[in-house]
C-alpha cells in the first residue's frame, strides 16, 4: 500500500516546505531555524544510518564531493529561499521559482554535459521561463527603485537557490554515481550545516521564540521533510519508481500556490494561475526526452 501512493505522498510532503518557512518567519530567523534543522537532520540520519546498517564511504574524496555536493543542494539553496520568505516573497510565487529548477538544470546539461535537446524540449524551456515573468509580472510592474530591497532583491535572492540546486544536482550527478546513499544523504546536510552556521552568525539575528508554532515548525522541518521525504525518496530509488515521482514533481508549483492560499490567504491571482500552469507545462514537455527515446 504505501509503495503505490509513495509518489504522492512524497510530493505532498516536499511542498509542505514552503509552507513551514512561511510559519517559520514569524517565529524565528530563517537562517538560524535552518541551521538547527540541518544540524539535527545529521544526528537523525546518522541515527538512521547505524540503525540500518549503511557503509560509510571509504574513499575521502566521496565524502568530500558529499558534503560539497550538499553546500549546494541544501544550503546554499534552501538559505535563500527561506530568507527570501522571510522578506516577504509570498510562498505560491516562491514554490512556481523552484519550478523552473528542472528547466535550468537542462539547459546548463546542454551547455556543460554536451546533452541535446530536442525541439519540443527547448518549447518546454521557453514555456517555463514566460510562466515566471508571467507569475511576476504583476511584483515588477509595481517595481521602484525605493522598492529593490522589499522586492526586487528577495526575488532575485530566490532565483539565486534555485540556480544552486541546479549546480548541485549537476555536481552529485557528475561526482557521486557511487557510495551508500543513506550515508551520502546524511553528508549533504553536513555540508548544509557548515554553510548556515556562518550564514546565521553574519546576516541572521540568531532569534527562535520556543513557541509551540515554532517548534512543530521545526519538528516536522527535521521528521517530516528531511527523514520523511528524502526518506521516501530513497525508497523510492531503491525500487525504482523514481520516474513516478518525478512525473509528479511537475505539480508542485500550483500545489505549493493552493496551499499557500488555504493556510496563509495568499491570493491565486489570475498571473500566479497562468502562470504556475504554464510553468508545469514547461517543466512536462523538457523532460519528456525520457519517454521519447523509448
Amino acid at each position: 500500500m504505501l509503495d503505490r501512493f509513495a509518489p504522492v505522498i512524497f510530493v505532498l510532503l516536499w511542498s509542505s516546505g514552503w509552507i513551514v518557512a512561511k510559519y517559520a518567519a514569524f517565529h524565528a530567523d530563517a537562517l538560524f531555524f535552518l541551521f538547527i534543522r540541518f544540524g539535527l537532520s545529521v544526528v537523525a540520519f546518522g541515527v538512521f544510518c547505524a540503525a540500518t546498517g549503511a557503509r560509510f564511504p571509504r574513499e575521502p574524496r566521496l565524502v568530500l564531493h558529499a558534503v560539497l555536493s550538499g553546500v549546494f543542494l541544501h544550503g546554499l539553496y534552501l538559505g535563500p529561499l527561506w530568507w527570501a520568505i522571510e522578506m516577504g516573497v509570498p510562498a505560491g510565487l516562491s514554490g512556481i521559482i523552484a519550478g523552473l529548477q528542472p528547466l535550468l538544470t537542462a539547459i546548463a546539461a546542454a551547455m556543460l554535459l554536451g546533452e541535446r535537446l530536442a525541439p519540443i524540449q527547448r518549447l518546454g524551456l521557453l514555456l517555463g521561463f514566460i510562466g515566471i515573468g508571467i507569475a511576476i509580472s504583476p511584483k515588477l510592474a509595481t517595481f521602484s527603485m525605493d522598492m529593490l530591497h522589499e522586492q526586487a532583491l528577495p526575488l532575485v535572492v530566490n532565483l539565486l537557490g534555485m540556480v544552486s540546486v541546479t549546480a548541485g544536482t549537476l555536481y552529485q550527478k557528475r561526482h557521486l554515481q557511487s557510495g551508500d546513499i543513506r550515508w551520502i544523504a546524511t553528508l549533504q546536510y553536513v555540508g548544509a550545516t557548515l554553510v548556515l552556521l556562518p550564514a546565521s552568525l553574519v546576516i541572521g539575528t540568531w532569534h527562535y521564540d520556543f513557541s509551540l508554532t515554532a517548534n512543530l515548525s521545526l519538528a516536522w522541518s527535521v521528521l517530516g521533510l528531511s527523514m520523511g521525504a528524502i526518506g521516501l525518496l530513497l525508497r523510492l530509488i531503491r525500487q525504482g519508481q523514481v520516474s513516478r515521482a518525478a512525473s509528479l514533481v511537475y505539480l508542485m508549483p500550483p500545489l505549493v500556490a493552493l496551499e499557500a492560499a488555504l493556510f496563509f490567504g495568499e491570493p491565486l491571482t489570475p498571473a500566479i494561475v497562468a502562470g504556475a500552469l504554464i510553468v508545469v507545462m514547461g517543466v512536462y514537455l523538457t523532460n519528456r526526452k525520457g519517454r521519447e527515446s523509448r
